[in-house]
């Protein structure tokens, strides 16, 4: 079913989903960017429309909202524990295409990969619903196309978001009698985005060989990246993670353990007992990343984990271009160097 709203109309509507859903979308955060006054895009909670931002892409990707930065896992009493309690709402995102096909990446890994699902992150999961933002022209150092992340069915609604009315597509019979209470009938199908702004080659995963991890042009990269993991932290796909036992203040028996985000480009996120790192230079950390996007998902699961957000382009303070290192490594299959 698809119908047309106007945004006073489509406010009315986001106020009766409130009252069970927690309403996600790209927002504004005025003031706290990375330089003085300026704005940071990325996702929180919000209740109108004038609260969303359609027409520019989130520094930050959506899976804050269903993967948290810090989750407490349980709680621990002398010899007891006790789990926390998850909010009854449901969650409602609105999201482009790729965002959407980060979230299946980011089932498999948390679902699908081995024999047992991580509860943590399915009881959140399991609360999603998904409203798809029509994204038909991509942003820059976007390049989803290449990676097969511009389109997906896996929506219950999907929005255009025009300058005095907001189309959709309802796909869930679940918010069937909510969304034909306002607006008109209209047909409407959502396009999208059909050419990349950036040109990426993916290589072939049977190309890809053992001498390819020792090629010198992972050297570039020990000379130019810091080890920040802001890449990691923006990338809709990365699910690195560590744990922190938080003790109680005046009480050690009592306290937390949280799962936080981690980042497989820092210092000694990979150090084991002994001593030993499996990857020890910037270098090797980055080729690590690219390889697990390109290579190492894609044979296990059938397609690469990486969406083309470009968001980790878009957020290295030196610079470098994750797009362009995918070309390399495809030029590296070919017979380049």
């Amino acid at each position: 079913m698809s119908r047309k709203f106007s945004y006073l109309e489509f406010d009315e509507i986001l106020s009766s989903l409130k009252n069970g859903y927690k309403i996600f979308a790209p927002k504004r955060f005025k003031g706290i960017g990375t330089y003085s006054d300026t704005d940071v895009i990325r996702y929180g909670e919000i209740s109108e429309v004038s609260e969303m931002v359609t027409d520019e892409k989130s520094g930050y990707s959506v899976k804050e909202a269903y993967f948290p930065i810090t989750q407490t896992l349980f709680y621990f009493f002398d010899d007891t524990t006790k789990t926390p309690k998850i909010d009854e709402k449901e969650i409602i995102i609105f999201l482009r295409p790729c965002d959407i096909n980060s979230i299946t990446a980011l089932d498999k890994v948390f679902l699908e990969n081995g024999n047992i699902k991580d509860v943590y992150y399915d009881g959140l999961r399991s609360k999603v619903k998904i409203f798809m933002l029509e994204c038909r022209d991509g942003f820059d150092n976007c390049f989803c196309v290449a990676m097969d992340a511009n389109k997906t069915e896996s929506y219950d609604a999907a929005f255009r978001f025009a300058d005095n009315e907001i189309l959709c597509e309802i796909k869930n019979e679940d918010f069937l009698q909510l969304f034909q209470s306002k607006g008109s009938e209209m047909e409407f199908t959502p396009e999208f985005v059909e050419k990349d702004h950036v040109e990426v080659n993916i290589p072939k995963v049977d190309k890809i060989s053992l001498e390819m991890f020792d090629d010198s042009m992972w050297s570039e990269y020990s000379k130019r990246c810091i080890a920040c993991g802001r890449c990691n932290f923006v990338c809709p796909t990365c699910s690195c993670w560590t744990m922190q036992d938080v003790e109680y203040e005046g009480n050690p028996n009592a306290g937390e353990r949280r799962r936080v985000w981690a980042s497989c480009h820092v210092d000694r996120y990979s150090d084991m007992a002994g001593g030993h790192s499996f990857r020890r230079s910037n270098g090797e950390r980055m080729r690590f990343k690219v390889f697990h996007k390109i290579y190492d998902f894609n044979k296990r699961f059938g397609f690469n984990m990486c969406t083309g957000c470009g968001r980790c382009d878009d957020i290295c303070p030196e610079y470098i271009s994750y797009a362009k290192a995918i070309n390399k490594v495809t030029k590296l299959t070919q017979g380049g160097t």
